[in-house]
């Protein structure tokens, strides 16, 4: 080997050394950029949401979040089912006074005349849930519409249809639309002969509704659902160096973010629901990302979670600590006065869905807005 050739190996190495020892600076600082950022003790506003909008400006913005000229969906031309399942009152003696009772919440039920089309299997006498139900379960979905069954109890209240129960009048429900589709003509083909199958098996008659009937509630309800499906965002785009994804994952979960599975990092609401979900843009093997999204779900968290400005204060929250901006989809500052206007576009959105008997947040909204 010449003096020329140990020259310039020993240069090389210098420069893999070089280059080794700056990555590992610079996933170094990113590390410590955000353990600084989490390490403070002052009160996080994360899991506040009550604190989490300033007030905006007294001129009151014309909303353009809520649709307009959108009405109900008309349910599916069945017999109610909802009338039958009310729980009487108990009446109080009238010789003492005595404090109002407190009612339960009527149970939810699976078949829904507003977002399902409901079918009637006129039973020939009483059956045991037992006897039926491994037949019931054959039919779970048409398409990717979800099918469910209730029972009348002797007393004429509908649940789920459940071993060691006695009923006497069946209800096949299918769900008319979703985010997807519609409920079509061969989805619906499909599920009555099925049906029929089902009924001539427990021995029932099965009432089918009129095709065009439902066709026409499906496609109301899925314009509704179109109409209504909103999602919201906010950035908060790194102003220097990147962040260290290890690192920040960690400190995420520490203020209440939960780590799905799927990879998902979301916001408990407190009641078993998403109040938001966040995104590092990254893919599973970067170790830095440069900007974080939060994304509401606007139809599926309810108002009272106030989720616009929970996520509006979290974002407030990771900008200052991580040394950040908040800056909307195009990558622009968002300001208070533009924040205040969505923030009246989303309660207006609300009362809309609140006045069309799909509340956001509700069961039946989680149902179609899936």
């Amino acid at each position: 080997m010449t003096d020329l050739q140990a020259s310039l190996m020993a240069i090389g190495g210098t420069i893999v050394v070089g280059v080794i020892s700056y990555n590992k600076w610079q996933e170094y600082k990113a590390k410590k950029t955000v353990q600084r950022a989490f390490a403070s003790e002052h009160d996080d506003v994360l899991m506040n949401p009550g604190a989490a909008t300033d007030s905006g400006p007294e001129t009151r913005h014309e909303p353009t979040l809520a649709p307009d000229n959108v009405t109900a969906p008309s349910p599916a031309t069945e017999p109610a089912i909802a009338a039958s399942a009310a729980v009487d009152s108990a009446s109080a003696p009238a010789e003492a006074p005595v404090e109002a009772p407190v009612r339960q919440p009527q149970k939810e039920l699976p078949v829904d005349e507003l977002i399902d089309c409901a079918i009637a299997l006129e039973l020939g006498g009483p059956v045991r849930g037992e006897k039926i139900l491994p037949k019931l379960q054959t039919l779970r979905h048409v398409g990717n519409k979800p099918v469910h069954f209730i029972g009348q109890r002797e007393d004429g209240n509908w649940e789920t249809v459940a071993h060691g129960a006695l009923y006497y009048g069946l209800f096949a429900g299918v769900q008319l639309a979703n985010r997807s589709s519609a409920l079509n003509e061969i989805e619906y083909s499909e599920l009555i002969t099925r049906l029929r199958q089902i009924a001539d098996d427990i021995e029932a008659e099965l009432d089918v509704p009129d095709m065009g009937a439902v066709m026409a509630s499906a496609r109301s309800l899925h314009q509704f659902v179109a109409e209504y499906d909103a999602q919201l965002s906010v950035n908060i785009q790194a102003k220097g160096a990147p962040w260290a994804i290890n690192t920040l994952l960690a400190a995420l979960e520490r203020q209440g973010f939960d780590l799905r599975p799927d990879g998902r990092l979301v916001m408990p609401d407190g009641d078993g629901g998403v109040l938001f979900s966040l995104s590092t843009n990254v893919s599973l093997a970067a170790e830095t990302t440069t900007r974080l999204t939060l994304l509401l779900d606007v139809p599926r968290v309810t108002p009272s979670h106030d989720g616009f400005g929970a996520m509006i204060a979290c974002a407030r929250m990771l900008a200052a600590r991580l040394d950040g901006v908040v800056v909307d989809d195009g990558n622009q500052p968002l300001t208070d006065a533009a924040l205040a206007e969505i923030a009246e576009q989303v309660a207006a959105f609300y009362t809309h869905m609140e006045e069309s008997n799909i509340p956001a947040g509700s069961v039946r909204a989680t149902r179609l807005f899936s």
